[in-house]
């Protein structure tokens, strides 16, 4: 069935209002479906669209032909353009789903493929990038950290292990939102630091808060995937890191793996670092297991090397007879 339009270049959303006139009640039934959710008809078989309108499966490929489709996996691969790095996870999963396999043979594959993507990105470092970072973290006043949806954990991760070295680190993504966060940002200037992590799919709110700080004349660091990365242009500095799986968005172990060599390096480079360390055991010392029993920080740092610890080693004098 042809409609007659031209089709050149349009999109689909374009395709249903050319062909709305001329639509059947059942077919604009699938169409509304279509434009209210473009992203998961994206990411359906035609079965799986039918049974969510409510309409055969003959049906949703007549639909298809009425907007000049050759049919339904014409009509679905036009729909996913501009779509590919959001569905290429559910369609990798599906893949995966529709071969037979073992929870034996996913453990393999997904411990490897971590694996693969650590090297991966050890391998193409950018050492030089990699000083320059350090460098920006350990001359900034205060360290904004911005990640959201799944790269929020792994921004939280990396808090916590620049807090030690760093005097005022700061999470952006909190319980008040992302309003919060860039409200956050208008205090940061010149002598401030923003770490923005997002891997695809990526996320605007770590995007749009890098534009504020880049505003607010705040130097960027960027933990992302690739130069094509949104987050790329904003960085003064860029971390790359591949996350490439089977099973998942991004593998998440090799952005970890990332983060703790840089707050490593980080802690190696920070001033009086082995001070800094003695006051954090201080300060948490009664929560640790069998805590009560460590020598105080500040004792132990008052200890010349390779001396033995106060109280020991001093023989008692003998009583006057």
């Amino acid at each position: 069935m042809s409609t007659n339009v031209d089709t050149n270049g349009t999109t689909v959303a374009q395709r249903i209002a050319q062909a709305l006139p001329r639509l059947t009640r059942s077919h604009r039934q699938v169409a509304d479906f279509v434009l209210e959710h473009p992203l998961q008809v994206a990411t359906l078989p035609i079965d799986e669209l039918a049974a969510a309108v409510g309409v055969s499966v003959a049906t949703a490929n007549r639909f298809a032909r009425a907007l000049d489709f050759d049919g339904y996996a014409t009509f679905r691969a036009e729909l996913v353009r501009g779509f590919e790095s959001l569905v290429a996870p559910v369609e990798r999963l599906r893949g995966n789903l529709e071969r037979p396999t073992t929870v034996a043979e996913v453990f393999a594959t997904a411990l490897d493929e971590s694996r693969r993507n650590i090297e991966a990105t050890r391998q193409s470092l950018d050492y030089a990038a990699c000083e320059a970072a350090v460098q920006r973290i350990l001359k900034a006043r205060s360290v904004y950290i911005g990640g959201f949806g799944a790269s929020a954990w792994l921004a939280g991760l990396l808090q916590h292990g620049l807090d030690g070295s760093c005097s005022d680190v700061r999470m952006l993504s909190s319980v008040s939102g992302v309003t919060h966060a860039a409200r956050t940002l208008t205090h940061a200037g010149p002598q401030d630091l923003f770490i923005g992590l997002t891997f695809p799919r990526y996320l605007t709110d770590t995007v749009a808060l890098a534009q504020i700080a880049k505003g607010q004349g705040c130097a960027v660091l960027a933990l992302t995937d690739r130069p094509s990365s949104p987050l790329a242009p904003l960085a003064d500095v860029a971390l790359y890191c591949q996350t490439e799986t089977s099973y998942r968005p991004n593998c998440e172990t090799s952005v970890l793996a990332l983060i703790e060599a840089l707050t490593s390096a980080v802690a190696l480079r920070a001033p009086r670092a082995v001070q800094s360390a003695s006051r954090i055991l201080q300060a948490v010392r009664p929560w640790l297991h069998g805590g009560q029993g460590l020598p105080r920080a500040e004792a132990a740092l008052a200890q010349p090397a390779g001396a033995a610890p106060a109280g020991t080693g001093k023989k008692k004098k003998k009583a006057s007879p």
